[in-house]
């Protein structure tokens, strides 16, 4: 007799830890969507209240005050007075669908595809869209000189991590290069043990694939004189020429300074990454123009050399005219609360147009995807989040996320809410077995 109630509970525990696969959307997907109503901060312009944003095909078909703005006649309206509509988020560095790259073999690996680990299954995806997040950045970890190449990834509804990721116009997904100096890469043999060293391998195998590039372009295509394909020197040859961007986990003064040496050197496209004394060296971040990636923590701890980071990272970066972003680094920071990250920044004394920009705008220029995410203009992916107020108060709540144009978290459905508050099995991939289902257990 307990077997029912048992499979009903198995059924209900399964449907909730599942992803929701891409269904027919039905008929109505074809027909325009209206969001009418809300205060929308664009990013890319001045804030427009009673707005209107015209979603067609998965793209922003028109934006502008409801007065002059047209709505088609067939649309599919959504009434959101008194709430704020955002672009999505844009997470510039995530550790979510348990991401691995480079192994404890050797510290330079950048043949590593985090592609090729990733889980795209994992419930930390669902917590990101409850955050309003609708691009990621997925890295491998920081324990490596060079670990491997990232994953960019927009967070549609989809089970497979070809589903999710954006491509290059060759097709080939698109995703930068993981390096990191400092503490975390130094270790027993063979890994360096000082940061002199540490630089010093950086640049030995930035020689040999410069090196590397220089002999197939003698080659002139000519099979026979082709050097044999080394797919760790092919990835860096990608960092060479611009096509991959370097993510550059960094945190001392002096530590930023050799990254951004480096980069001069070998003429690297740069991001340096949490960049905790940021505020000891902006003008010389700004002088050369390097984008910054920050997170904000207001529980910092762990690592001696983290013990200067400072809120007002941000501030120093933004009066010079530095590119500022905001990352999670989540599990380190919750991708739920992602928006308190530029709340932190506010109230350290950024701008809130800066702050916005940096969770939004600034992060989707940095993945070389500001073309079509970051801001609502016409043209762009419809991908934005709905607010129940304020971006940058303690009290709002992110109510819907949206990616090109398709609902893809709403808090008002049970299961979305599991994964937005948390709450016994919201991290669980799988939360019961059939096995133990009548008897209570669980994972």
């Amino acid at each position: 007799m307990r077997l029912a109630p048992a499979l009903s509970l198995l059924a209900s525990a399964l449907s909730l830890a599942a992803p929701r696969a891409q269904s027919d959307p039905g008929p109505d997907a074809r027909r325009p969507l209206a969001f009418v109503g809300a205060t929308i901060l664009p990013v890319a312009g001045a804030p427009i209240e009673d707005g209107v944003l015209v979603v067609r095909d998965g793209r922003i078909e028109a934006i502008g005050p409801r007065a002059g703005t047209p709505v088609p006649a067939d649309a599919v309206r959504h009434n959101l007075a008194g709430k704020v509509l955002i672009p999505g988020l844009v997470c510039t560095h995530s550790h979510v669908g348990a991401p691995a790259g480079a192994d404890s073999s050797e510290p330079i690996q950048p043949e590593c595809r985090v592609l090729d680990s990733l889980d795209v299954r994992d419930p930390g995806l669902r917590k990101a869209r409850a955050g309003g997040l609708t691009t990621l950045n997925v890295m491998p970890g920081s324990g490596h000189l060079i670990s491997g190449q990232t994953i960019y990834l927009k967070l549609r509804l989809g089970s497979t991590v070809d589903a999710l990721c954006y491509r290059w116009p060759d097709g080939t997904p698109m995703g930068g290069l993981k390096m990191a100096n400092g503490t975390n890469s130094m270790r027993r043999p063979p890994f360096p043990g000082t940061r002199g060293k540490s630089a010093a391998l950086v640049r030995a195998i930035f020689a040999r694939a410069r090196a590397y590039v220089a002999a197939k372009e003698r080659a002139a295509g000519d099979p026979e004189k082709l050097p044999p394909v080394d797919l760790r020197l092919e990835a860096l040859a990608e960092a060479l020429s611009g096509r991959r961007v370097v993510h550059f986990h960094t945190h001392r003064h002096d530590d930023i300074l050799t990254a951004m040496r480096i980069a001069d050197e070998f003429g690297l496209r740069i991001v340096l990454h949490h960049v905790s004394e940021a505020w000891k060296v902006a003008d010389e971040i700004a002088a050369r123009g390097v984008p910054c990636s920050l997170i904000l923590v207001d529980s910092p701890g762990g690592k001696l050399e983290t013990m200067d980071i400072d809120f007002h990272n941000g501030v120093e970066l933004e009066r010079r005219g530095a590119r500022v972003a905001f990352h999670t680094d989540d599990g380190i920071t919750d991708s739920r609360v992602f928006l308190r990250m530029g709340a932190l920044a506010v109230r350290a004394g950024m701008s809130r147009d800066g702050a916005l920009r940096a969770l939004t705008l600034s992060g989707a220029e940095i993945l070389d995807l500001a073309d079509r995410i970051g801001s609502l203009e016409p043209g762009k992916d419809a991908d934005f989040a709905v607010l129940s107020g304020d971006p940058f108060s303690v009290y709002t709540r992110v109510e819907q996320t949206w990616v090109e144009g398709r609902k893809v978290f709403d808090l008002a459905d049970p299961q979305d809410r599991l994964f937005a508050e948390g709450g016994y099995g919201a991290s669980d991939g799988q939360a019961w077995h059939l096995c133990c289902a009548g008897q209570g257990g669980g994972q």
